[in-house]
């Protein structure tokens, strides 16, 4: 039976029961059940599909509040958890360890479910720095933070699916667990409209402000409504490209029609809505009242306690921002950080939980943790560091005390509220499994007939040598090569010796920029270069179909980056190729390695034996991996970055090329514009590579001996010297224009060492 010593969950706490005092259990309306789930796919379960979906069904049922899904990658877990919605006709809230992954699953879900209200809740900043206060320099951190829009939109959306109707699935990141408003409030002032209703216009127009929508008669965008005559058209804020345009006659609602705010399209009629807020944090006006006045309250108890203590600077900076936040909550109804009055909005206790997205869950929902080993961690750290940083500013007068009230929920609060919950996971942890008394459903057998990658021990001792060797025989069939190390300094030192040694190679680690981060990946599937290097970050979400090898250096040294839970994630990174092998350097087999080993040979024979009974073999399927790897079974299971190149062989000349290049570079200057960025990169690459193809340089798109073509990366320099091309390209760099066999020039080397392959030999040593 698999257990998961990972150090993550090794320190979780034993939650309580369910019945944690303080945690509050919100009645809501009836929803419409009208619409079931229903799966619009041209595929079937398959391998070890249909036994999990059966067995997670009848779990469910049978009310068990925990169960363990255990999936490999490329066993079509999504699919299965698709499926598990739709033969139990529950709501759903599928939790995603980022916001990368939580988009992958949220594309796939939208696909499984067309006709369902398949929704997106994570964080709507695209930038945020929280407000912050550090005594010991004195520095007081504003907060700053961008808000993106459809993001905004989008948790909107999913807050009214979940009280309007029952077939939902809500895809979301940790996000879930922080306050976003009352749901009593947001639910109790929404109002319905319906076609022959008597209202006051006038009422109506209040109504609407107190909603916080704004009215704006020239610019109208969402949140917003125009008024004209008796017609009064609203943008809701769950829309993005539909608002409402309303008709009275008299004091009676003559029609209510949905448009296009763009053109004016009419779309169709409706007979009834209803107006939700444009704001989670929306409160009635008795309530804001009684909240402005404990807010006073507290005010003055804080200064008096501070100048009992002699805290006058305090005590003044206190009331300062207070009293404004006081006066603009007043005459607006809403101020700046009104979400560190949240306990006062919400008419909640000191230390009881804010209300989260948890709170607009019908009982019977279902809850599916994917990347459980990840997602469980996660949510345990979430408040201990946020309660630091606003106790900080509690204790030097910016804030109130109530600000630590406006917070992510403990673990304890989130085990107490959960529902029936699903962890999915291939190395689920400790605490998962004890939830489940170590029973959990297995799903190993991929429907593509793949199995997991042969795992080869070897010594250390001549580890680097062997990788150069096994690196150029895994290349010269066409295939890519990941290698982890145990520091950043021994991937920049292990990157640049591989670089001197003629192979094409780069590395990749936590220094390294997101969308550095994205580029990298998609030039190694590119063929830019073969071999990438990095440390923690080829793990979950990370699958290259054309990854032949992956090398573990220092395999046997027991810590976190080579426990067991880190070593079968890193073995599994070769699961999508045929020919796909692990080698791990080691000198001793500790447990971690003999689990990670064991486990990956069980799963292989169980593989072997289903291909064998049911005649795959892998020879049968190799040409048909790339369609396999789209498949509807796998496609959720990964982040797979996109080739994006231009059509091989593309017979561009003179006038052709020229124009073709310039309109590349208008759409790159306009995804620019549009914050695409990876597109944007994308074009800027495509455009580099046809300019090579005109100067006939090597690595253009008529150059058969770079697959890919020239995609020269920005040398960032510090210690990230080795991540710069091999070869030459239009810059110049590294060679003479013709490319040849020119040796490329070797970068300063600040330790005074001959070669790296002597220091990254020195660091294994220490």
């Amino acid at each position: 039976m698999p257990t998961d010593a990972s150090i993550e969950t090794d320190t979780l706490p034993d939650p309580p029961a369910p019945d944690l005092p303080g945690v509050r259990r919100v009645a809501l309306p009836d929803r419409d059940d009208s619409r079931a789930l229903a799966i619009a796919s041209d595929y079937q379960p398959a391998g070890d599909q249909p036994q999990a979906i059966a067995e997670l069904v009848d779990g469910v049922r049978r009310g068990e509040r925990n169960q363990v899904l255990l999936g490999v990658t490329g066993s079509g877990k999504t699919f299965t958890m698709a499926h598990v919605i739709q033969e139990v006709q529950r709501p759903a809230v599928i939790l995603a360890p980022n916001k990368t992954l939580a988009a992958q699953l949220y594309g796939e879900m939208k696909g499984f479910f067309p006709e369902n209200a398949v929704e997106y809740f994570v964080s709507y900043y695209d930038y945020y720095q929280p407000e912050a206060y550090v005594p010991r320099t004195d520095t007081y951190i504003e907060k700053e933070s961008s808000i993106n829009e459809q993001i905004d939109r989008m948790r909107h959306s999913a807050t009214r699916a979940l009280l309007e109707r029952r077939d939902v699935v809500i895809v979301a990141s940790v996000s879930c667990i922080y306050g976003i408003g009352d749901v009593e409030s947001y639910y109790g002032m929404a109002f319905p409209i319906a076609v022959g209703d008597r209202v006051d216009r006038d009422a109506l127009l209040k109504r609407l402000v107190e909603l916080q929508y704004k009215r704006n008669d020239i610019a109208f965008a969402r949140g917003t409504f125009r008024v004209r005559g008796d017609v009064i058209e609203l943008f809701p804020a769950h829309y993005e490209d539909r608002a409402w345009h309303i008709s009275l006659f008299g004091d009676e609602v003559e029609s209510i029609d949905e448009f296009d705010p763009l053109t004016g399209e009419r779309f169709a009629g409706l007979n009834k809505v209803r107006v939700f807020a444009n704001s989670h944090y929306v409160t009635p006006k008795p309530t804001l009242v009684q909240a402005i006045h404990e807010i006073k309250r507290d005010l003055k108890a804080q200064l008096d306690l501070f100048t009992r203590e002699g805290k006058l600077l305090e005590a003044q900076r206190l009331e300062q921002r207070t009293q404004f936040d006081i006066e603009m909550i007043e005459a607006t109804g809403s101020c700046a950080g009104i979400e560190n009055y949240s306990r006062y909005l919400t008419g909640r206790k000191p230390g009881e939980p804010p209300p989260t997205l948890f709170e607009y869950l019908p009982e019977d929902a279902l809850l599916f943790c994917d990347e459980s080993h990840v997602m469980i961690p996660q949510l345990n750290g979430m408040y201990r560091g946020d309660f630091q940083r606003k106790s900080t500013l509690a204790d030097f007068g910016f804030r109130l005390p109530a600000c630590v009230d406006n917070r992510p929920l403990k673990f304890e609060e989130w085990n107490a509220m959960r529902p029936q919950t699903t962890y999915v996971s291939a190395t689920p942890g400790n605490w998962e499994l004890e939830r489940t008394g170590g029973v959990f459903v297995e799903q190993v057998v991929r429907p593509t007939g793949l199995i997991d990658p042969l795992v080869i021990i070897r010594p250390t001792a001549s580890q680097v040598d062997d990788l150069l060797a096994e690196c150029r025989e895994v290349n010269a069939k066409g295939q890519r090569v990941l290698v982890t190390t145990l520091t950043k300094k021994m991937a920049e030192a292990l990157t640049e010796y591989m670089t001197e040694s003629g192979l094409k190679v780069r590395y990749l680690h936590s220094d390294i920029e997101t969308l550095e981060r994205i580029e990298i990946i998609r030039d190694l599937r590119l063929g830019t270069f073969d071999i990438l290097v990095g440390i923690n970050l080829l793990r979950e979400g990370l699958d290259i179909p054309e990854c032949g090898l992956v090398a573990i250096l220092d395999a046997d040294k027991e810590g976190y980056l080579r426990s067991r839970t880190s070593l079968i994630q890193t073995i599994g990174r070769a699961a999508r190729n045929l020919d796909g092998r692990a080698i791990l350097y080691a000198d001793t087999i500790t447990d971690s390695l003999r689990a990670a080993i064991d486990e990956t040979n069980r799963r292989r024979e169980k593989q072997q034996a289903y291909n064998a009974a049911h005649g795959i073999t892998p020879i049968s399927i190799k040409k048909s991996i790339a369609d396999i790897l789209e498949s509807v079974y796998e496609r959720g299971d990964r982040v797979q970055v996109s080739a994006g190149v231009a059509e091989e062989g593309a017979p561009f000349t003179g006038k052709s090329l020229a124009d073709t290049i310039a309109g590349l570079e208008q759409r790159m200057r306009s995804a620019a514009a549009d914050l695409e960025f990876e597109e944007a990169a994308r074009l800027r690459d495509e455009i580099r590579r046809l300019e090579a193809a005109e100067l006939e340089l090597p690595g253009s798109v008529s150059d058969p001996s770079t697959a890919g073509g020239l995609l020269p990366m920005r040398a960032r320099g510090g210690t990230h010297r080795a991540n710069v091309e091999e070869r030459g390209g239009p810059s110049g760099r590294g060679g003479s224009a013709g490319g040849g066999s020119a040796r490329p020039k070797r970068a300063k080397d600040p330790g005074g060492a001959k070669t790296a392959a002597r220091r990254y030999a020195g660091r294994k040593r220490k």
